[in-house]
């Protein structure tokens, strides 16, 4: 998959394209990115996203702004999995929030991108003050030579998949509904870091993961596996929080402790798919306690595995 920053003055060849921030990459995402790779192939075009960095959201309000359901590299790992060609970024700033839509469709879509087949979500609006949508899209189309198609939320088991239905599961911390909106555990990736070392010092070495999020939806204790070590995911435990009883940094970290695991990590890229949630985050009154915590929390993840029947790998 080719990426790129910014948008061509021309387009170097024509395209299928979609637009939005596709956060978390979820069941209704992946049933529009696979009716766009599947019109792509026929056409013989590639499949090419335009996506938006930061989040709009994120610009017009930075602080009441929810938090991500995926970084940026992790969105791109994932439309990349969905058979996407081609990802454009563009960032959103003033000056494309004050583009008019027909300014939008004329520069972007046509010039920059040559679209010839355009697929959007049924609530797609765009251009200064949301004026551009569906209706203007089909309208423009047939005076500059694309096929506008549309798609309605995705319905899944009687409920709308979106974003912000994902996001409210993982705040509620029930991993598993989740699970079923997003259509595979919720993931979070990143390279494994030094840390402090204390995870070793109690018996329990870890590996810290280095997430580069400002706010998550998840906080606390979870069953996770780890994708990037063998053939199979890699079970454990996680710690994803402040860590309160060593620390007052109020900095979020991601600690996972790999079962029956020996081996090197620093500086591997690692994927920690999250199965359920524990308990919140606790502070404890002493590092015994911590330890004590520790033991029950690997209990509890084993006999969640055990009723998954994911085991430990034999090959690193």
């Amino acid at each position: 998959m080719l990426v790129f920053r910014g948008l061509p003055a021309h387009a170097d060849v024509s395209s299928v394209l979609t637009i939005g921030n596709f956060d978390g990459v979820h069941r209704g995402h992946q049933a529009l990115l696979e009716r766009l790779v599947r019109v792509a192939r026929e056409r013989a075009l590639p499949a090419t996203v335009l996506t938006f960095e930061p989040h709009p959201r994120e610009f017009f309000a930075p602080d009441s702004a929810p938090p991500r359901l995926s970084r940026l590299r992790e969105k791109l790992e994932l439309l990349a999995e969905a058979g996407v060609d081609r990802v454009f970024i563009i960032p959103f700033d003033a000056a494309l929030a004050a583009l008019e839509a027909e300014a939008f469709i004329e520069q972007v879509l046509v010039r920059a991108l040559g679209t010839r087949y355009l697929l959007i979500g049924d609530d797609f609006c765009f251009g200064r003050a949301r004026r551009g949508n569906f209706a203007m899209l089909q309208d423009s189309g047939r005076s500059l030579g694309f096929q506008v198609e549309s798609m309605p939320t995705l319905v899944f088991e009687g409920e709308r998949v979106s974003s912000s239905a994902v996001r409210e599961t993982l705040m509620a911390g029930d991993l598993e509904h989740a699970e079923r909106l997003i259509g595979r555990p919720y993931t979070m990736s990143g390279r494994v870091m030094h840390g402090d070392k204390l995870g070793r010092t109690l018996g329990f070495p870890t590996a810290n993961i280095q997430i580069k999020r400002s706010k998550s939806p998840l906080m606390g204790i979870f069953t996770v596996t780890v994708d990037g070590l063998a053939d199979a995911p890699w079970p454990g435990v996680a710690s994803l929080g402040v860590r309160p009883t060593v620390t007052s940094s109020g900095r979020a970290t991601l600690e996972v402790f790999l079962f029956d695991f020996d081996g090197d990590l620093y500086g591997r890229h690692l994927r920690v798919n999250f199965l359920h949630k524990q308990r919140d985050e606790a502070k404890f009154d002493s590092l015994d306690a911590l330890k004590a915590a520790i033991w029950r929390d690997c209990d509890i993840a084993r006999e969640i595995l055990a009723q998954r029947r994911i085991q430990v790998p034999t090959v690193v």
